[in-house]
């Protein structure tokens, strides 16, 4: 049986990514600030952990033991400064940022990669299309996002000879509360429009040139995931899979 790792497993992508791996049979470790009890049906053995913090990581990687897939999924990019331009965000933000999209993903890899050495296992990190095309959302967030590809890349090659997959999955807009919450990023981008919240994301897909004409939904994120985690997809490393609705035009 497998051992799978997910952070940021509470809602959405981490959500749907828990009950994938649960429905392959894997034992899955499940992670977030607040353990919801969407988490707690799943059956996946939940630990509650802010992973900003040095003693969180260390907590975890000790309760997870052997491991064969870690999920680097935890993030934020909805926060009241989402809607910034450059300008307008300040150093504290700049480093709140960073912190949850990319130093998270830093500090709980180098924790688990002796476990995932040993039993020559798979990193998924989750990125965005945001490290694609940084015009199109908050800078600070895509910006933390970009340099989380970019490790990604740079782990696969110095970790391959040691048998440790690393690939990374980009989303473009998924249906998440990250869209559809109450103060959440669509909303704060619908009040910027001075448009109803409804309204704005009826048009997203249009506006954002989705090919499809519809958001992703987390089950489909989290499908991809497990099958790039999965020995389907053993000659895979390195790569960079773009699950954006064909919202991104360029290769």
């Amino acid at each position: 049986m497998r051992t799978v790792l997910v952070t940021g497993a509470s809602r959405g992508i981490g959500l749907a990514t828990a009950r994938a791996f649960i429905a392959q049979g894997a034992r899955v470790i499940g992670v977030a600030r607040t353990i919801t009890p969407e988490l707690t049906a799943t059956g996946a053995y939940t630990v509650a952990a802010d992973l900003t913090t040095p003693d969180g990581v260390s907590r975890l990687i000790q309760q997870a033991g052997d491991l064969d897939v870690l999920v680097n999924n935890v993030g934020g990019g909805d926060g009241a400064s989402a809607v910034h331009g450059f300008l307008d965000v300040d150093d504290a933000e700049w480093r709140s940022f960073f912190d949850v999209n990319f130093f998270t993903a830093v500090r709980i890899t180098r924790a688990a990669l002796p476990a995932l050495i040993a039993r020559r296992g798979v990193i998924v990190n989750v990125s965005s299309i945001g490290a694609r095309v940084p015009s199109a959302g908050p800078v600070a967030y895509n910006t933390a996002k970009a340099a989380l590809t970019a490790l990604g890349k740079a782990l696969a090659e110095e970790f391959g000879q040691a048998g440790v997959r690393v690939v990374t999955v980009s989303p473009g807009p998924v249906r998440t509360a990250v869209w559809e919450a109450p103060g959440g990023l669509g909303a704060q981008l619908a009040a910027a429009a001075n448009t109803g919240h409804k309204e704005f994301l009826a048009q997203v897909p249009a506006v954002m040139g989705m090919t499809t004409g519809r958001f992703a939904e987390p089950d489909e994120v989290a499908g991809l995931i497990a099958y790039l985690a999965s020995p389907q997809a053993a000659s895979i490393t390195g790569a960079d899979f773009l699950i954006d609705g064909g919202l991104v035009k360029t290769s």
